[in-house]
């Protein structure tokens, strides 16, 4: 089997897409050219009365029919996977090396039969030769386009001779051409310039291009792994910075519980303050590593989840978060028939607990989280909605990106990274879902806006 792989190829499966995009559409075309040439041949003989011979018609008729019955052949074959991916089987180069031997011989014949040398339809070769130009090797292209100018050439000699019959094109000129040797001799000069000029630039233009969408290719990688390599750096440094920080927090809670002895109220307050820091620092770190997590994540496990089981967890740990807040947690489940939705349960655990931990930690004594289930139209819909401080309106378009925190966050001083949020968002698109958000809530009241988050689980995944 010919090897027709072009050099520089890095991403071969970016090579077979793009050869397999083009042979679906010279199967297209095909079916056009076929039609257009019946379509020729009736218009030629019969509207402008050229005056083709029965042989010609007969010729133009079989080559139209067998272009269409062979393009049935070719689609069947694309379409029943004979075709394979693989440099040593027969896969998408060898099969585009295929369909364009066999349009330059219908072009040959069709040449032939339409006047030989006079006929305009040798011009078409050069037009294949460029297309072959973008999909095959150029040495290739320039021996297929030598062939070409040879044949002219040698079907030409012999009309020239009478050893084979020339048919000329109707009565449309008023002296033959193709029994002038000057006319052979400058014609085929002058079509083998021309052939040779257009492939050259064809395949120079296609070669430099796929050369730099290879090397392309070859430097997001490079960025890729560099990326990668960066997260795991992070996600080693900013988990060595946790450890010493829930030493202390260890610490600080022998003391609070009096394993140490009595402490002053005062003394004890400001530790409590500093328990309650220590515990903000540990949720930005968790938020440092989830993101450095995600943006590792190459695929999604996805399971069957019972998503009012997985919200009544979440409550449950963050249970002491809420009572601590005064806040209450509500879950209603509008579903008829709850089933289970395909999800990956850790990172949509991630994205429930990030949405349900700020609707905690933005509220105020005495508020609300609700989170209610339902489903429309074959998809699910999660929405948690609290009565919390809100989203002002002119930040509202900034929600979704990495370290950004609303002025109304910062100022209620509540520490935070920002990227909870962020973490959420792609979780859900890794998901093929959706997620918005609207503020004020419909569990806004006495002057607090609160924040609805609405999640979608497109039926696919459900």
């Amino acid at each position: 089997m010919f090897n027709f792989i072009p050099q520089h190829t890095i991403d071969f499966e970016q090579l077979w897409a793009l050869i397999s995009s083009r042979n679906r559409w010279f199967i297209s075309i095909r079916y056009v050219v076929a039609g257009a040439v019946a379509v020729f041949a009736l218009v030629m003989q019969y509207v402008f009365k050229i005056g083709f011979e029965q042989e010609q018609i007969w010729a133009m008729a079989i080559i139209s029919v067998s272009l269409f019955f062979v393009n049935i052949l070719y689609g069947y074959i694309d379409a029943k996977g004979f075709i394979k991916n693989e440099v040593s089987k027969f896969n998408p180069l060898h099969f585009a090396f295929n369909q364009i031997v066999l349009d330059l011989l219908a072009i040959a014949l069709l040449s032939y039969y339409s006047g030989g040398i006079e006929s305009p339809f040798y011009f078409f070769f050069v037009f294949h030769m460029i297309i072959g130009s973008m999909i095959l090797p150029g040495t290739v292209v320039y021996t297929l386009s030598g062939v070409s100018v040879l044949y002219i050439g040698v079907v030409s000699v012999l009309e020239l001779y009478g050893i084979i019959e020339h048919h000329s094109f109707g009565n449309l000129l008023t002296a033959p051409l193709y029994n002038n040797i000057q006319y052979i001799i400058v014609f085929v000069t002058a079509y083998g310039i021309m052939i040779f000029v257009s492939v050259f630039l064809a395949n120079n233009i296609t070669s430099a291009h796929y050369r730099r969408s290879q090397e392309l290719k070859m430097t997001l990688d490079k960025l890729s792994q560099a990326e990668k390599m960066k997260m795991k750096y992070t996600m080693g440094v900013v988990h060595e910075i946790k450890t010493p920080i829930v030493a202390v927090q260890s610490n600080i809670d022998i003391i609070l519980q009096g394993y140490a002895g009595e402490i002053p109220k005062t003394v004890k307050d400001r530790i409590s303050r500093a328990r309650a820091r220590s515990e903000e620092a540990i949720h930005i770190i968790n938020d440092v590593l989830n993101i450095s997590k995600l943006k590792l994540l190459e695929n999604v496990n996805k399971d069957d989840v019972d998503l009012a089981e997985l919200i009544t967890g979440m409550y449950k740990k963050r249970g002491v978060q809420a009572k601590t807040s005064g806040v209450e947690l509500k879950l209603t489940d509008k579903r008829n028939e709850p089933k289970p939705v395909k999800v990956d349960r850790g990172l949509f655990e991630l994205a429930l607990s990030n949405i349900i931990g700020n609707a905690i930690k933005y509220n105020t004594h005495n508020g609300i989280v609700e989170s209610i289930i339902e489903e429309r139209d074959g998809d699910t819909f999660i929405t948690i909605a609290d009565n919390g401080i809100g989203i002002p309106d002119e930040d509202k378009n900034k929600m979704f990106k990495e370290f950004y925190r609303s002025t109304n966050a910062k100022q209620k001083g509540v520490e935070g990274t920002g990227l909870g949020l962020s973490v959420v968002k792609e979780i859900i698109e890794h998901h093929g879902g959706d997620i918005w958000f609207k503020s004020p809530s419909r569990l806004q009241s006495d002057g607090r806006r609160g924040t609805e988050f609405t999640i979608l689980i497109s039926c696919d995944d459900c």
